[in-house]
């Protein structure tokens, strides 16, 4: 298998699509980046689903929501990349496992940088829009479900539905953690998500287009060592 025969991380079905959905994303980020930039305290919309400035959970479900944060902090991503790149490199699909490792630290670069832009914070300092952890974990669930798109030759409405409904499980579950836990604004984690939809297929399209023209070069140069071969 070949740079330009190998399967696209990026299923083309997809491509119109989860550009809008990234388009809407970084749109609802920046405005909710701007709405709360420097603001120290819960606004409106946090205030309405949840006080997150005192934990709201208790045994044994808080047990269940650190076990979720931990699935964001170093350690534990890192056992979620390493176990992620396996799967992909055991399927044969290089460019999935690039994907992996580029989304993850795409993300986590990225909030890091939108942190200090919005400069919100939480707890007295903590810089928290947008949520990393909510950003790192959909990130790795949007990847595997587009190998899975891929790899089941989904079209267009069903690879969206699955790749969209793997991202708001994934979303949802990282984000009720990180608000249950108090370390973020519930607008933060659904700064961290938007991130998570912009990353993912802007990073999946520039894979597949450096695979494919890498592989065109290759190709070429086969091409003219054999015209040299024949002369």
């Amino acid at each position: 298998m070949n740079g330009r025969t190998a399967p696209p991380v990026l299923p083309p079905p997809l491509r119109a699509g989860l550009a809008l959905v990234a388009a809407l994303a970084t749109l609802v980020a920046v405005v909710i980046g701007f709405m709360y930039a420097d603001h120290s305290q819960s606004g409106a919309v946090d205030t309405w689903i949840v006080d997150p400035t005192a934990d709201s959970v208790g045994p044994p479900w808080r047990r269940v929501a650190l076990a979720t944060d931990f699935l964001g902090e170093p350690a534990g991503a890192a056992l979620l990349v390493v176990a992620a790149v396996t799967g992909c490199l055991l399927l044969r699909h290089p460019r999935a496992a690039v994907l992996v490792v580029a989304g993850a630290f795409l993300a986590v670069a990225t909030t890091t940088l939108g942190k200090h832009l919005a400069g919100r914070t939480i707890h007295g300092g903590s810089l928290s829009y947008p949520s990393g952890h909510t950003a790192f974990l959909t990130t790795l669930a949007l990847a595997l479900a587009l190998v899975a798109t891929g790899r089941l030759g989904l079209g267009r409405t069903a690879g969206t539905l699955l790749v969209l409904a793997a991202a708001l499980v994934a979303g949802a579950a990282m984000g009720w953690a990180q608000v249950s836990l108090s370390a973020h604004y519930p607008t933060d984690v659904l700064g961290g998500w938007c991130t998570a939809l912009v990353v993912v297929p802007a990073t999946a399209w520039l894979i597949d287009r450096t695979a494919d023209r890498l592989a065109d070069r290759t190709d070429d140069r086969s091409a003219d060592a054999g015209r040299q071969e024949q002369l």
